[in-house]
């Protein structure tokens, strides 16, 4: 796919989703977002230390089409072979990437470079196993996609069009559930300008002062154009759906701790069954104390859970959020870790707060066991916003401010919420799809599900962090924080996505939706 170079936008503009459209007021006075509709060569290791002046036209990272999002129609007996050579993909980008980060004295003294030793093996690389997948399909009789070989090539992103919010544009596989539309507005883009604060790993020197390096302590981000004073940032937040006479209005709440046992792994057992390191960053769990990438539907219900209700198995689980003062954690030398640009002190929120909510056009129906959702898009970078459904803000800011593309610095005494509001409609067959999106949905902009899809309850989270501000000093930020995520990414606040598997017993299931459904406010 050919790149998509965006327009400049005006500096303190900030860019949002259609998702941004509904906050209410939640149990005990907290402020909920109940969104109905979403968009959107070194001289030491890879991720610091020196780092040669660069080329103008530094290629910043790396663009390859997301393979997984096209494979919409795989037969279940090949799922578990695609899904292992879809994080083969992912593992020759990190590879690649690293490649990038660690070559800039070759790249410029000789400017096909980056084309010939790491553009063009990857292609080749992909391209095995594009094969691979294609084998793997129609030996069980399904049919592969007929373009997939087109989807072999990856192109460099210069550092000038990082903040563009996705090198491929409008041309997503998102499986249509983007209705409502998507307000990409606004947002900083500050050409040239990609260069970071922070320190570099272990604390040496400032990140991104020199060309090429873009930013951030491992020097793969953040920006300064990736932050905004919220206080300066425009309203944004609309007018939640009129609720219709039979609209499900009650709401069950599940306590399940913000992870202080550090329940943590690089594995996504969703979209990378029996890979280790399957995400290449970290999560945080909460609820089921067992996931991993091998666990399965049958030792799901034996798993243990960190919530209050001992009937809620479910596994809630989100990339963590690190602060890029040079400081490290456990995992600096590790795979998902700093092995992979994913460093800095580990932030455990100070509140995690895990809702169900109704429809405000009807009843909702039961969640299936086992269901399993995947919110926002770890790669949007690369992908575009069309499947983007990040929203950051600050305490005392929600009803007003929601932010996909920025993080925000929050003023005194206020701390950081991201948030999260899941597809809220279902097909009524299928716990999971080959793309692990179609077979959910958002509703539309007056919140009603299409397609012949249930409304079920909508799963809402928010998370409340407690992070010193950075600051901004002659185009750097200092003392950043990001989401952790796939290293070619550059930590962009939109790739913050979250990770949902519905496991319940003694009934719970459906003694959600009653909740739901009667009106009431049950924990």
């Amino acid at each position: 796919m050919g790149r998509n170079v965006r327009k400049r936008r005006s500096p303190l503009a900030v860019k949002v989703t259609a998702a941004s459209a509904a906050l209410a007021l939640g149990g005990g006075g907290l402020i909920w977002a109940n969104f109905y509709a979403s968009a959107h060569e070194s001289n030491n290791d890879a991720w610091g230390g020196n780092r040669t002046k660069a080329t103008a036209a530094q290629v910043a990272t790396i663009s390859c089409p997301d393979v997984g999002q096209k494979l919409t129609n795989v037969p279940d007996k090949a799922r578990t072979d695609v899904a292992g050579e879809l994080s083969n993909l992912d593992r020759q980008i990190t590879e690649a990437y690293q490649r990038l980060a660690t070559t800039r004295d070759a790249q410029t003294r000789d400017a096909s470079f980056v084309q010939n030793s790491i553009l063009q093996p990857l292609k080749e690389r992909r391209q095995n196993i594009l094969d691979r997948i294609k084998l793997e399909i129609t030996r069980v009789g399904g049919t592969a996609p007929g373009d997939l070989d087109t989807l072999a090539n990856c192109t460099g992103t210069p550092a000038d069009q990082t903040n563009a919010g996705g090198q491929n544009g409008g041309q997503q596989q998102g499986g249509g559930q983007q209705q409502g539309g998507q307000q990409q507005g606004g947002g900083q883009n500050n050409g040239g300008q990609q260069q970071g604060g922070g320190q570099q790993q272990g604390g040496q020197g400032n990140g991104g002062q020199q060309g090429g390096n873009i930013g951030g302590q491992a020097g793969n981000g953040p920006v300064a154009a990736d932050f905004v004073d919220i206080t300066k940032a425009q309203p944004n937040v609309q007018a939640k759906p009129r609720q219709a006479r039979n609209a499900s209005r009650g709401t069950f709440t599940t306590r399940c701790g913000v992870n202080t046992n550090k329940n943590h792994n690089t594995d996504n057992v969703i979209v990378a069954p029996g890979v280790k390191n399957g995400a290449h960053h970290l999560h945080d769990y909460v609820g089921n104390q067992k996931i991993d990438a091998f666990a399965s539907n049958n030792t799901f219900l034996q798993g243990g859970t960190s919530c209050q209700n001992k009937s809620d198995l479910s596994s809630y689980y989100w990339p963590v959020v690190r602060v890029q003062d040079g400081s490290q954690d456990f995992d600096q030398n590790n795979d998902g870790g700093g092995k992979e640009g994913n460093v800095g002190k580990i932030l455990t929120p100070v509140q995690a707060q895990i809702k169900y909510v109704g429809s405000p056009t009807g009843k909702v129906v039961a969640m299936p066991q086992f269901l399993r959702i995947i919110t926002g898009d770890a790669k949007t970078t690369t992908n575009g916003l069309a499947n983007a459904n990040a929203h950051w803000s600050c305490t005392g800011f929600e009803n007003k401010v929601q932010l996909t593309e920025q993080y925000p610095i929050c003023p005194q005494g206020s701390k950081v919420v991201r948030s999260f509001a899941f597809q809220s409609c279902w097909d009524g067959q299928n716990a999971d799809s080959a793309n692990h999106r179609t077979h959910v949905a958002f509703a539309d902009a007056n919140g009603n599900c299409q397609n012949g899809f249930k409304a079920i309850p909508q799963l809402t989270m928010r998370l409340v962090y407690d992070i010193k501000p950075p600051t901004i000093e002659n185009g750097q930020v200092k003392n950043a924080y990001a989401v952790d995520g796939f290293p070619e990414q550059l930590h962009k606040p939109s790739t913050d996505h979250d990770d949902f598997i519905a496991i319940t017993k003694n009934g719970l299931a459906n003694k959600i939706a009653n909740c739901v459904n009667r009106g009431q406010n049950c924990s």
